[in-house]
């Protein structure tokens, strides 16, 4: 892990699209802004974790249903 100290309005770039930069600092609370591409998905790890979760447990078996049941829904 790259541990990197920066104060308000500083900035850390990662790659050659994605600015992240120090907002407010209050306490032992930080608020960073981040500024990247409208195709790069920018979640709190713990949103992350939940929808990484949610879609394992879609594409379990039991969850699936199959094209034939499907078409068969369809047909009704």
């Amino acid at each position: 892990m790259l541990v990197l100290s920066r104060k308000i309005n500083e900035s850390i770039i990662i790659g050659d699209s994605i600015e992240v930069t120090i907002v407010e600092v209050n306490g032992r609370n930080v608020k960073i802004g981040i500024d990247a591409p409208k195709d790069v998905s920018v979640h709190r790890k713990e949103v992350y974790e939940a929808i990484k979760e949610e879609n394992i447990q879609a594409t379990k078996k039991e969850n699936l249903v199959s094209l034939v049941d499907f078409f068969k829904l369809q047909n009704k």
